[in-house]
């Protein structure tokens, strides 16, 4: 993962490179640097799992990071959860402003389009346009954005959402785009995406339910971003709905599901099963 994450870090300094040195490039490259990389990783391995050129999943891969990073900004916003702190460093409107903070996320959103669209991504045009589907629909008004309405509707809801609701919000907010990134190699090698699809349904889920985890039992110097603030608004989690032993238990099977899903192929999964064992078993 860290080998990856570099590759990832320099093609983005490749791309931001063409970009005129202004602050919503300057912006761009802040949103882009740090975290775990574990998108881009989904979009590594199961390019590989599945037989396609590696190096061709390097567009994919900084594109459902800096999309995901677009949601990252646009979610810290005063406007929607207002948070000062993301991976341990100021938020983009609080190191810049609230306009800056809005135009470098919807360039960056941009930017993951033009990467899965760009020629060098693959030589097949179907391939392109498909990467290019899927990932509008994974996070457009049917996954992403969805899931982040659902969201801020439920802070000013009269009743907490309810176990299946919840789900719904999550699979939505965090699942989708988890979900594009496990498939987005099988697409890259004109292969099946079903197992890959069923691996990324459930890991996404047990990614939000870890993060409801950690929300409870970490700290924001840890977390690099604020922790417990689902508590304190009163809002319905996995932990408070299962409880955290109840949390705990559900993200671990979901992860063996996850695990079972790439059966058929075979060891060359291993470091997917790995990655699915790390999201629940990480500190941050």
């Amino acid at each position: 993962m860290t080998g990856w994450s570099a590759e990832v870090d320099q093609h983005f300094t490749r791309v931001l490179s063409g970009f005129a040195d202004v602050p919503i490039v300057q912006a761009m490259r802040y949103a882009t640097t740090g975290g775990k990389r574990l998108r881009a990783f989904f979009v590594r391995e199961s390019a590989r799992v599945c037989g396609a050129d590696i190096s061709r999943s390097i567009a994919p891969a900084c594109a459902i990071e800096a999309l995901h990073a677009y949601s990252l900004v646009h979610d810290d916003l005063p406007c929607m959860d207002d948070d000062d702190l993301r991976r341990g460093q100021p938020t983009v409107h609080v190191k810049w402003d609230d306009a800056t903070a809005v135009l470098c996320g919807d360039a960056l959103q941009t930017l993951a389009f033009e990467l899965v669209s760009d020629p060098a991504c693959h030589d097949d045009p179907f391939v392109r346009s498909t990467l290019a589907l899927t990932l509008a629909r994974a996070s457009g008004a049917a996954g992403m954005v969805y899931g982040q309405a659902l969201d801020i509707a439920a802070e000013s809801a009269a009743t907490p959402l309810t176990l299946e609701q919840i789900t719904e919000l999550q699979n939505g907010k965090t699942g989708a785009l988890i979900t594009w990134s496990a498939t987005a190699g099988a697409i890259l090698a004109k292969a099946d995406t079903d197992a890959l699809k069923t691996y990324g349904d459930a890991l996404g889920l047990a990614f939000q339910i870890a993060d409801d985890i950690l929300d409870v039992t970490s700290d924001a110097e840890t977390l690099g971003k604020a922790a417990q603030k689902d508590a304190d608004a009163g809002k319905a989690t996995f932990v408070s709905l299962l409880g955290l032993d109840g949390a705990k238990s559900r993200a671990e099977t979901l992860v063996e599901s996850a695990c079972d899903a790439l059966s058929i192929y075979g060891s060359d999964a291993d470091h997917l099963r790995d990655v699915a064992r790390f999201v629940i078993e990480r500190r941050s």
